[in-house]
């Protein structure tokens, strides 16, 4: 396992960060708007370029001096953003040319000694390709003229960025025989409190303010033999939804957190069981094909007001239903209830995370669910399944060799990946499935 590097893209305000973001991560995940300033909140998407992954920064702008408490704290996180990241991208915006305060930025990147990459952007016609040369003044070398509105420039500017990457960062090599345990959810649900009941000692600060676990925090422990890495994280929030404050400080890192886990227990509030924040979150540990394991906190408290448990699980099958593999457990980090039985559902998701399928079982499962339930037709055209493998563990990733994985649609998809679920378990695991086109079957 290995940590992605990192890449921040920086700039004064409103010159299309989160244009650009959105074009490299491929939809739209930020809030794009006119007005500068719109982006308070850093967001992160891992990207993959030429098969090579890395961790894309959203920031808010990179301005000379803070003018209220909201705008220090922004410009703070930014900061953190920068001092995470392993290269820099710094934006100008060549509809307006050179502007004070891209010197101000340049020289607050020049200062950090890291790898930075120049890109003028708006440049989509021949004069504003002009205006780009003057940001060579800059001396961060020659700007590269794009325009992330249209799409223009941008793989330019990736075959710059792309080998400026460091190689992905392997875990030490006594953390990598443990399994690596994410707490993660929203602030205030208990995170920290559910780390030391299962540490058995205050190993995390444990405080009713959201967000004091600014950091993830690694914690090594024994439990019942298996040897653990518990990763404390702060909460994650919506953006939009965060609240000015230090938790402004956690996204990326909590983010990371996710990428170097096995298995990751979403922490709920029982006595608000599913918001907006909590889908945010377990997106966050589907899209990184981890294990998910549920735990409704606080229990002792919902149960003081007759809370039903099958009722509770309803509602998260309706509000959770993309994730239905998740086991669902109930837990109160002050008395204990419900820890151990958390715990050994997490090390039973880990455990299936290692389990291998044989070709051949694998071959007749599928050969024979394709017989009975063929795909649909495309054009005439029909998808034909010749071979199947289980390519890898941690995740479970399955390849199919077909004759055209364009045939493939998301509803088959999702029949493949229940079947194989259905006959060989892998509780708590989404199922990673690629496409590969052959020309004709390949031998076993």
């Amino acid at each position: 396992m290995s940590v992605a590097p990192v890449v921040a893209i920086v700039g004064r305000p409103n010159v299309g960060k989160s244009t650009l973001f959105n074009r490299l991560v491929g939809q739209r995940q930020a809030v794009v708007h006119e007005v500068p300033g719109t982006t308070r909140d850093r967001l992160v998407s891992r990207v993959t370029w030429d098969d090579q992954s890395f961790i894309l920064v959203d920031t808010a702008g990179l301005t000379a001096g803070a003018t209220d408490d909201l705008e220090e704290i922004v410009q703070a996180q930014l900061a953190v953003a920068l001092g995470d990241a392993d290269v820099i991208l710094l934006l100008t915006d060549a509809s307006t040319g050179l502007h004070p305060q891209d010197a101000s930025a340049a020289d607050v990147v020049r200062r950090l000694g890291k790898p930075v990459v120049l890109a003028a952007n708006k440049a989509e016609t021949p004069d504003r390709e002009m205006i780009a040369t003057e940001f060579y003044t800059l001396g961060l070398g020659d700007p590269f003229p794009i325009s992330a509105m249209h799409n223009l420039g941008i793989a330019d500017l990736m075959d710059r960025l792309m080998p400026l990457l460091p190689s992905a960062e392997p875990e030490e090599e006594l953390e990598s025989q443990a399994m690596r345990l994410a707490i993660v959810g929203r602030p205030n649900v208990g995170k920290s409190s559910l780390l030391n009941a299962i540490a058995g000692e205050e190993r995390a600060i444990v405080h009713e303010t959201p967000g004091t676990t600014r950091d993830a925090v690694d914690t090594s422990v024994v439990y019942r033999g298996q040897p653990l890495i518990l990763i404390d994280t702060a909460g994650i929030r919506r953006r939009g939804q965060v609240e000015p404050g230090v938790e402004k400080f956690s996204v990326l890192r909590a983010f990371q957190a996710v990428e170097r886990c096995n298995v990751a227990i979403l922490v709920l509030d029982a006595m608000d069981l599913v918001t907006a924040q909590d889908t945010h979150v377990a997106g966050y540990v589907a899209e990184a094909y981890r294990g998910l394991v549920i735990a409704v906190n606080k229990w002792d408290l919902a149960e003081e007001r007759n809370f039903n448990r099958a009722g509770v699980e309803n509602v998260l099958k309706r509000r959770l239903s993309w994730a239905s593999y998740a086991p669902v457990r109930f837990t109160s980090a002050v008395t204990g209830s419900g820890v151990n039985e958390l715990m050994n559902t997490a090390l039973q998701v880990y455990r299936e995370r290692q389990r291998h399928v044989g070709q051949g079982e694998l071959n007749k499962l599928l050969v024979a669910k394709a017989a009975n339930a063929p795909p649909p037709s495309r054009r005439g055209r029909h998808l034909r399944i010749y071979k199947a493998v289980h390519s890898a563990t941690d995740p479970p990733t399955f390849t199919l060799y077909v004759n055209d994985p364009t045939l493939v649609h998301f509803s088959y998809e999702r029949f493949l990946r229940n079947t194989i679920r259905d006959a060989f378990g892998f509780r708590g695991n989404p199922l990673r499935l690629e496409f590969k086109k052959v020309a004709r079957p390949t031998s076993a």
